[in-house]
């Protein structure tokens, strides 16, 4: 019964009374409604809007090819959706095991609202930790001579099993243009690092040779340049000089794993709108 509607267009008065009127004239209430201006005179207008309509599910191509007239005037770009569409994930994963087991888990209680299709790999290494959930699991293997081939790969594979997001839990490999181009903003990427610091690989002994007094993480969407995709969430905590590289790395895995869940669930609400390289999260 509930559809959530997110709009973005060049802000000028009437939007929100247009699109208002329009979900009343369908029978809709509207239960929640954020919104967002860049700047009220020449900026840019966002707006997120859960609404309750009996029966959306069987008519909401209907609706939506009936926003086209609303939308037309303000050159709005939108989307909208039910909110019992679960969509298709698939988890990617290397060698570092936390982020994986920490969504699983996750999903298993109900916290984030969605269908892992499967979780692939370039090692074989979690294939135990995915077995008891009955997840696909398919080991890809992925090095720099090879990257090309496995993207073909895993797009046959996401393909199929008609996958919407694609979640980097610590997945190790550069992923290729073609893959990003075909997800654009659907992966999803925890960084080991609170960006723009410390890009690249191996951030916390970075981070420890520069002797910060906090560390962090960020998760972003993957563009095609390393580690500046849009960030959606962003987290720290305070070390001091005490703390070894190791130490450095067990506080960031809890840091990591807050990140990537809130990250993964904002997106598969709809919570989140893109733009130029920057992002708004209604939470």
């Amino acid at each position: 019964m509930i559809g959530r509607l997110l709009i973005s267009c060049e802000d000028r008065p009437g939007i929100v009374a247009a699109v208002s009127r329009f979900l009343a004239n369908e029978g809709a209430n509207i239960i929640h409604s954020d919104q967002h201006s860049t700047d009220p005179v020449g900026g840019l207008f966002f707006m997120r809007i859960e609404f309750q309509l009996l029966g959306i599910e069987d008519k909401i191509e209907e609706i939506r090819t009936r926003f086209e007239k609303t939308a037309e005037p303000f050159h709005i770009k939108w989307r909208m959706s039910c909110a019992s569409d679960k969509k298709k994930i698939a988890i990617f994963v290397s060698k570092e095991d936390h982020c994986l087991q920490d969504l699983l888990q996750r999903f298993r209680l109900g916290e984030l609202s969605a269908e892992i299709s499967m979780v692939v790999s370039n090692h074989d290494d979690m294939r135990e930790i995915v077995k008891p959930y009955g997840i696909p699991y398919h080991h890809i293997p992925a090095t720099k001579d090879t990257r090309e081939e496995a993207a073909k790969r895993h797009l046959s594979l996401l393909e199929e099993a008609h996958v919407d997001t694609v979640v980097l839990a610590r997945y190790m490999q550069i992923i290729p243009p073609v893959m990003i181009e075909r997800y654009k903003n659907q992966i999803i990427n925890i960084h080991h690092s609170f960006l723009p610091a410390f890009v690249g690989g191996k951030p916390y002994n970075q981070a420890y040779d520069r002797g910060v007094k906090i560390i962090g993480a960020t998760a972003h969407y993957v563009t095609e340049e390393l580690d500046q995709g849009p960030i959606i969430e962003q987290d720290v905590e305070r070390v001091s000089h005490r703390y070894q590289i190791k130490d450095l790395k067990r506080i960031g895995r809890d840091v990591e794993k807050l990140v990537l869940s809130r990250a993964v669930g904002w997106h598969l609400d709809d919570k989140v709108l893109v733009y130029e390289n920057k992002t708004v999260v209604f939470p």
